[in-house]
């Protein structure tokens, strides 16, 4: 199976191509998309243009993302969302389906308990599959284990 993975956001996208099972996930590709400062309307359209572009690229078989975790900031909330939003409508227009992990499940997924830090997840994603070597954000290491944790719990809502 091949998953296009999603951490999403307004300031920075996590985006990952992942394959294979469980056991032996590969990774296609990864980024960190940064859309420009400015208008809104100009960010979403950014950030719906890289995952149109992934899917065209890469034929994924269903994209998973990330649920929104509310946080005390509403307006890096509302924000989220509305990356959410833009992500979700680019993968309608492509009838992929969708595959929706929560925060704990990558958690268990890629750490082993779903209490795990953020720390733990970077230190862990190297560890279960090959990364090509470059710096990479936390929202692309956090794409990448969207991308395994689909692979292991994620079965695509339709």
């Amino acid at each position: 199976m091949r998953i296009l993975a999603i951490d999403p956001g307004y300031d920075r996208l996590g985006i990952a191509v992942i394959e294979g099972n469980p056991s032996r996930p590969t990774l296609l590709m990864s980024d960190c998309v940064e859309p420009k400062k400015g208008l809104r309307e100009d960010r979403l359209a950014e950030v719906s243009r890289a995952v149109t572009d992934a899917v065209r690229d890469y034929a994924p078989d269903a994209l998973a993302i990330e649920t929104l975790f509310f946080s005390t900031n509403k307006k890096t909330a509302i924000g989220v969302a509305e990356a959410r939003g833009a992500i979700l409508a680019a993968a309608g227009a492509k009838h992929l389906p969708i595959i929706e992990c929560s925060p704990g499940q990558v958690k268990l997924a890629v750490a082993g308990h779903g209490g795990a830090a953020k720390a733990d997840i970077a230190r862990m994603v190297p560890k279960l599959l090959a990364l090509p070597n470059k710096k990479r954000r936390d929202d692309e290491l956090d794409a990448i284990a969207i991308g395994i944790t689909a692979l292991a719990f994620g079965l695509p809502r339709r």
